[in-house]
């Protein structure tokens, strides 16, 4: 595991010691994350002789970068936007742009909603705010505490629940 990795999980932890924030997150950045994905699921173009969408070139460039990070937080992120970027394409082929706006406000709104109550709930402001890169590794956060709580990738646990807070 990269030394960058562990220097940047441990600072967005830094901004996520609450429970309540955390969970919330849970739902927000994966709301935001598959928001990103349906109309991105609407511009097609062919590559390398594939019929794709920017979502799969958005959802490819995103997991190298996880998977170069972590391999194994790489990989499972795999596992959970692979399903969300199939649905998006399944909206944005079977019911058009109108729909796919639609789904993208409701799921970008929303994901907003619980990402910046949690962050009323813990007074704190929002890692990226700070640092840019903490928006790529929210979601790396949220695999990281899921694969803990499995009882794997332990060698993070101390740097998640132990960060000292932010001023």
């Amino acid at each position: 595991m990269g030394t960058l990795f562990r220097q940047q999980l441990a600072i967005y932890s830094r901004y996520h010691q609450d429970p309540r924030n955390r969970a919330t997150h849970f739902i927000g950045i994966p709301a935001i994350a598959f928001s990103l994905l349906v109309p991105l699921a609407l511009w097609r173009f062919r590559l390398f002789g594939l019929d794709v969408s920017a979502a799969w070139v958005a959802a490819f460039v995103a997991l190298i970068g996880w998977i170069s990070l972590d391999i194994a937080i790489g990989l499972a992120m795999a596992a959970i936007l692979l399903p969300m970027l199939f649905v998006a394409e399944a909206i944005a082929r079977s019911y058009g742009a109108t729909v796919a706006w639609l789904v993208f406000a409701v799921f970008f709104i929303a994901g907003w909603i619980f990402q910046l109550a949690g962050h009323v709930l813990e007074g704190k402001r929002p890692a990226f705010l700070d640092n840019l890169f903490q928006a790529f590794i929210g979601p790396m956060f949220l695999m990281a505490e899921a694969l803990i709580a499995l009882g794997l990738k332990q060698e993070l646990k101390g740097l998640i629940d132990e960060s000292p807070p932010s001023a």
